[in-house]
C-alpha cells in the first residue's frame, strides 16, 4: 500500500524559508517521478515542482529560483525548500507520486507566510 505524509508546514514570515518533506511507504522516491502541488483557499490546486526518476527538476514559474524539490533515497523522502516566501504562497502543500496506473497523495500541510 503506497502512503505519502507531508511535514514541515507552518507559519513563516515574508522572507522566510520553510522545507518541507514528504515520506513515501509502498513505493521509493528513487523509481518514481514526484510531485509537489499547492491549493489556496477558494483556488484550483497548482502544480508547484516536480523531481523525475532520472533526477531532473522542473518548477512552476511562480516559484522558480525561490523553491528547490529535491530527495533522498536512504530516507525514502522527498523535500520542497521553499525562500523568500511571499504571502502568496500560503496554501495547503501536497506531494503526489503515481503508481500502478494510480495516483497517490499525502493529506498536505499548510503553509501560512504572514507578517
Amino acid at each position: 500500500q503506497v502512503q505519502l505524509v507531508e511535514s514541515g508546514g507552518g507559519l513563516a514570515q515574508p522572507g522566510g524559508s520553510l522545507r518541507l518533506a514528504c515520506t513515501v511507504s509502498g513505493s521509493f522516491v528513487s523509481s518514481t517521478n514526484m510531485y509537489w502541488y499547492r491549493q489556496a483557499p477558494l483556488k484550483a490546486r497548482e502544480s508547484v515542482a516536480q523531481i523525475y526518476k532520472d533526477g531532473a527538476t522542473s518548477y512552476a514559474a511562480s516559484v522558480q529560483g525561490r523553491f528547490t524539490v529535491s530527495r533522498d533515497t536512504a530516507k525514502n523522502t522527498a523535500y520542497l525548500v521553499m525562500n523568500r516566501l511571499a504571502p502568496e504562497d500560503t496554501a495547503v502543500y501536497y506531494c503526489e507520486l503515481n503508481k500502478g496506473g494510480l495516483t497517490y497523495w499525502g493529506p498536505g500541510t499548510q503553509v501560512t507566510v504572514s507578517s
